[in-house]
């Protein structure tokens, strides 16, 4: 018998910022499978399914466990934060699953990302083009990573820094910012937003001159600014370049 493996992205944390795509297919799942974190924050939301978890750097485990259950003829969502598809588990599954030769059913079902989540906190700043930056060197070189940031403000993007900082990492985040700092006046509104769409949410804007990494944890997600963003009523704002008549 043929399982069903679906990659769900169940945005922020709450129910709700959850799709109802996504709320349908874990609630119709045999066995959810997640990292422990994420796992916890749907307990709550759904109490009465059997779940599955592994710690953190486990996710090749975690996603090879997933493909066997859904081997065995089981309904399956392998579940995280944020959209399936954006720093997710999407692409590892899709890899595996070639990998074993597993006969099964894949779908990946989308959530709202970080960016999304922390942007609509912030105002409207992600109202043009833009790129998101992971600082996390675990799988990316930091030169690489840099080079990256280097760019998106060469092309004068919006950038959106996921994981811009951990207990090993203290670093990365001031050499982004001096990055930034060559294309940019200091003056460049920055976001910072802790735990979007969660219960301990907590929000901060600043500019990139003032932007202090000692504001900044592993749960944030920092937004900095285009040439064109600017700050309104505590709001940040970046123009789409529509025509306003007065």
């Amino acid at each position: 018998m043929t399982g069903k493996l679906h990659v769900v992205g169940f945005g922020p944390g709450g129910k709700d910022d959850m799709t109802f795509r996504a709320a349908r297919t874990i609630e119709n799942a045999d066995i959810v499978t997640g990292y422990t974190t994420y796992i916890n924050l749907l307990k709550p939301i759904f109490p009465d399914k059997e779940y599955k978890a592994t710690g953190m750097m486990k996710e090749v485990e975690r996603c090879r466990m997933a493909i066997e259950d859904a081997m065995s003829g089981k309904d399956v969502a392998m579940v995280s934060s944020g959209d399936s598809g954006i720093y997710g588990m999407a692409g590892i599954i899709y890899q595996l699953a070639d990998e074993m030769g597993a006969d099964i059913e894949i779908d990946t079902v989308p959530g709202i990302t970080a960016a999304s989540s922390a942007a609509s906190i912030l105002g409207a700043p992600l109202m043009h083009d833009l790129v998101i930056v992971s600082l996390s060197d675990l799988m990316t070189p930091l030169d690489l990573i840099m080079k990256r940031v280097e760019m998106a403000a060469e092309g004068d993007f919006i950038t959106c820094i996921y994981n811009p900082k951990s207990k090993t990492r203290t670093e990365y985040l001031e050499q982004a910012r001096q990055i930034l700092l060559k294309k940019r006046p200091a003056t460049t509104p920055v976001g910072i937003v802790r735990n979007a769409g969660r219960v301990d949410q907590s929000s901060k804007v600043t500019t990139l001159g003032d932007l202090d990494p000692a504001d900044v944890d592993m749960f944030c997600i920092v937004i900095v600014g285009n040439s064109q963003t600017y700050i309104s009523n505590g709001r940040i704002i970046t123009p789409r370049g529509y025509r306003i008549e007065e």
